[in-house]
């Protein structure tokens, strides 16, 4: 995928912003956008949860562990992120299953990760919130 192309999420719909705050996005763009040089597929905007944190801490990715120099932060639930697609199915095949921004996720995901996976985590907000009431 070329990131100066106009990238879909995975309803085939333009991608909603990720986070701006903190600033995500392999290209810190605040999407999903994925390209040639994004070997790590950061295309799922995942709702970071201190069990998804922690569960990332123990495979080996510190995503709450600030590097000032790279101008991070360090994550804190309910931190918006665009993940590896990779590193989200290994927590999910640990029964650690993050919210995910179906609209923020970049149809690139579904490379590496099942639509019915992402659809169980989903955590968007319907556009029309009288679906939400009887």
């Amino acid at each position: 995928m070329d990131p100066q192309q106009p990238q879909t999420n995975v309803h085939g719909e333009p991608l909603d912003v990720c986070s701006l705050e903190p600033l995500t996005g392999f290209y810190r763009d605040g999407f999903t956008h994925t390209g040639p040089d994004d070997l790590g597929s950061h295309t799922v905007c995942v709702v970071v949860t201190s069990e998804f944190l922690d569960h990332q801490r123990l495979v080996g990715n510190g995503l709450s562990t600030p590097m000032p120099q790279y101008g991070f932060p360090g994550l804190v639930p309910g931190d918006r992120w665009a993940v590896c697609a990779a590193r989200w199915q290994q927590s999910y095949d640990a029964g650690v299953k993050s919210p995910v921004l179906l609209r923020a996720t970049n149809a690139a995901a579904l490379d590496h990760v099942s639509l019915d996976a992402l659809t169980e985590c989903a955590a968007d907000i319907p556009d029309d919130l009288s679906t939400l009431t009887d």
